[in-house]
């Protein structure tokens, strides 16, 4: 039996979902017509910016599609809204330790920071983000 959570059957239920056919999907994604059957055949898999291209464009998110959850938005899509901000230093170390950059470079000590600055530090770390996601917004 074939598993219904393969990258591939999940980009081809989002297209169907969409009535839209596999040419359409596939210009609008900037690839092949034979590449984007092949995905949904599960023969060749996308690249990380495909993939993050429809994700995109189905507006679901990564984990979706890689059949990692059944959910198709993002745990953290309220980090959208404008007015978000966080309520508890547990949230808010979550979100921190969630950046790649942040947790990569690790320019702070949370083990050394209250709980005050904890959250004042994912509070202007999500400030920082929308205004970079405004800038290059397109």
């Amino acid at each position: 039996m074939r598993n219904n959570n393969t990258l591939g059957n999940r980009i081809k239920s989002l297209r169907e979902e969409k009535s839209i056919s596999q040419l359409e999907l596939a210009k609008i994604l900037n690839i092949g017509n034979t590449t984007l059957s092949q995905y949904e055949s599960d023969k060749r898999i996308p690249s990380d910016i495909v993939k993050k291209k429809i994700a995109d464009y189905f507006n679901v998110s990564i984990d979706y599609l890689l059949g990692r959850t059944d959910s198709k938005t993002n745990q953290n899509s309220d980090i959208d809204k404008d007015n978000f901000e966080f309520k508890t230093p547990q949230e808010a170390m979550k979100f921190i330790l969630n950046q790649p950059a942040i947790a990569g470079y690790g320019g702070f000590e949370p083990n050394k920071m209250s709980d005050s600055e904890i959250m004042e530090f994912a509070n202007e770390l999500l400030h920082q983000l929308k205004l970079l996601g405004y800038k290059y917004k397109k």
